[in-house]
């Protein structure tokens, strides 16, 4: 275990190389789908849901930022909990940051496939079922053929992978911008925000809150942490992750609340009659443009309609097979996918692995909406490795070398964590509770790599682990019995079950950021 050979990645990604990355993955499937989904359940108040979203994991990659240039590691994420909290601690966080990231690929394939079947071509409807919202046995191997490309990509050269990412992510920033300017200038209805007759948050605050987490809000801030998962690979770290992280979360912030205000802008009064929630499309920003006689733009968008899904997914499946490599070398995946390739220094093995697994769960969900609110819950639990290993090694261990320190950091990371913790309870029950069972249960494959390397240590590294264990099942426990506008039985409240999970959030922070995990000093022979 811990890697079979003993070659390095080499260090080829430079600056702007890695901010594309998190752009490309930030504007994936989501522009494409996002906005449609977050107007049906918020109506024109989903903006402030961008906001807010934007917002959250902003305040997360501030703290991802100074933790990449201190542990600048292929797989990025995985290794940070383990930094802080020892093995376990960081198996947990590695397992909900691989379950968020390897989804999306089959997520952005499907994405693709539910666009192409708006074509107004017989074979093209074929692909997907809008009654079900699933794509049909002709749709799953048109998503697979997909799935082969992102593979061959990945397989042979990270330069081949560059070069494409840069060429792929001017295109995805040009095409949303230009589809808001190009709606906004052919049809804008300021009615249709109706801030006089209070129908900018039609269906109550409670609404806006939830589609963060549930209508591909998170689903498409996700990419942030690519620069991070590839910073044993990018040059200079201590500059180019911050830069790379904060730039990529803020461009697309942007990018996403204009977006956003342009769909709810463009619709037709005519079509708002029975309310947000009837409004309906398969492609949404395709056909608007259709409506609205813009058949340039609508051959843009339906090309993009691969671009965008594409170069996420490409990324994501080098990304995480990143995250497996390096969870190979915390000793907690099997030797074949942390060996690295002679020639071309990536781990092929892994890439496999996450191309298998992405298979399968094309062919379990077989559809981009069914995705986009587990992976975000999953998500939203990888997240906590930010800020909680960032303040637990700040005071644990103070002198080391940090070579980008996050200013009022000590203010930050407790924010971010009461804004994770919040985010995760907006989910609703009964997802968030069901994707914690999911995380808990990876447990298990834990269970199976301590067995081989022995139990002397698991006692240390439980009690640093605990309380990991116990909020997650705290804030499940929370969502059930909280606010019927979160899904739970209503035994608290809309506002106090909101307070409940802030002091939880204060008291699992403080809890976690003493549960800090010594590590085994090291003894030199003469």
């Amino acid at each position: 275990m811990g890697g079979s050979n003993n070659l390095q990645p080499r260090r080829e990604i430079g600056k702007l190389a890695l901010m594309l990355s998190g752009i490309t993955c930030i504007v994936g499937s989501g522009w494409l789908f996002g906005a449609y989904y977050a107007s049906q359940l918020a109506g024109p108040a989903s903006i402030f849901a961008w906001i807010i979203g934007g917002v959250a994991v902003l305040l997360i990659g501030l703290t991802v930022a100074e933790l990449g240039t201190m542990i600048p590691k292929s797989g990025g994420m995985i290794h940070y909990l383990r930094e802080s909290h020892g093995p376990l601690t960081g198996f947990i966080g590695g397992w909900a940051n691989w379950v968020a990231i390897v989804v999306v690929i089959p997520a952005e394939a499907a994405a693709s496939t539910q666009y192409v079947a708006s074509w107004n071509y017989a074979w093209a409807h074929a692909l997907f079922n809008p009654v079900t919202g699933t794509l049909t046995g002709t749709g799953l191997m048109f998503s697979f053929g997909l799935l082969v490309f992102y593979f061959l990509l990945n397989y042979w050269s990270l330069q081949l992978f560059i070069k494409s990412m840069k060429l792929i992510t001017y295109y995805k920033i040009i095409v949303p911008l230009l589809t808001v300017v190009l709606l906004v200038t052919a049809a804008f209805h300021p009615h249709n925000f109706d801030l006089v007759n209070h129908a900018f948050a039609p269906y109550g605050w409670s609404k806006v809150l939830t589609a963060i987490s549930t209508c591909g809000i998170i689903f498409a801030f996700n990419g942030f942490q690519t620069p991070v998962n590839l910073a044993g690979e990018c040059k200079n770290p201590n500059k180019t992750i911050p830069f790379a992280v904060i730039g990529s979360i803020v461009i697309c912030i942007g990018i996403y609340v204009l977006l956003q205000t342009a769909f709810i802008g463009a619709l037709a009064p005519s079509a708002l009659v029975h309310g947000w929630h009837n409004v309906f499309f398969s492609s949404p920003y395709a056909q608007m443009a259709l409506i609205l006689n813009l058949n340039f733009l609508a051959m843009l968008l339906y090309i993009d309609a691969f671009i965008s899904p594409s170069g996420t997914g490409m990324t994501y499946l080098c990304t995480t097979s990143r995250m497996l490599y390096g969870m190979n070398q915390n000793k907690q995946m099997p030797d074949f996918v942390g060996k690295l390739h002679p020639k071309y220094r990536i781990p092929r093995g892994a890439i496999w692995v996450n191309f298998i697994v992405a298979v399968i769960f094309l062919f379990i969900f077989r559809g981009w909406g069914k995705l986009a609110g587990v992976l975000s819950v999953a998500a939203v639990i990888s997240y906590l490795a930010g800020p909680i290993a960032m303040a637990t090694l700040r005071k644990f261990e103070p002198k080391r070398y940090r070579p980008f320190k996050l200013p009022f950091g000590n203010l930050i990371a407790p924010l971010a964590f009461i804004v994770c913790s919040l985010v995760l309870y907006w989910a609703s029950w009964p997802l968030d509770g069901e994707v914690i069972f999911v995380i808990l249960g990876g447990l298990v494959i834990y269970a199976y790599y301590q067995h081989k390397e022995g139990w002397s240590t698991f006692p240390k590294q439980l009690k640093s682990s605990i309380w990991f264990i116990v909020y997650m099942v705290t804030i499940a426990t929370i969502s059930l019995f909280g606010s019927k506008d979160f899904g739970g039985l209503n035994y608290i409240n809309v506002l106090w079950s909101q307070v409940l999970v802030g002091v939880v959030a204060c008291i699992f922070f403080v809890w976690a950021k003493n549960s800090y995990y010594q590590k085994e000093p090291v003894h030199i022979q003469n």
